[in-house]
């Protein structure tokens, strides 16, 4: 086998918390670590580290589009 087959792999998450959830959800704090982060430079649900991320982000997009369409 080779040596490269024998390596572990460490996948390293590097990244900064999303400004938009930050701002739009008062439970933010209460949130996993992981779950507020994101991998890109803008801070879209597409770049959550996590899919726990990603959803909440979504929700709170639906429910900023429902707050001012009423």
């Amino acid at each position: 086998m080779e040596r490269l087959h024998l390596r572990p792999r460490h996948e390293a998450h590097t990244g900064s918390e999303c400004m938009f959830c930050r701002k739009s959800d008062p439970q933010f704090d209460k949130r996993v670590p992981m779950d507020r982060l994101v991998c890109s430079k803008d801070d879209s649900a597409a770049g959550h580290v996590t899919e726990n991320g990603y959803v909440r982000h979504r929700l709170l997009e639906i429910e900023i589009r429902l707050a001012t369409a009423a």
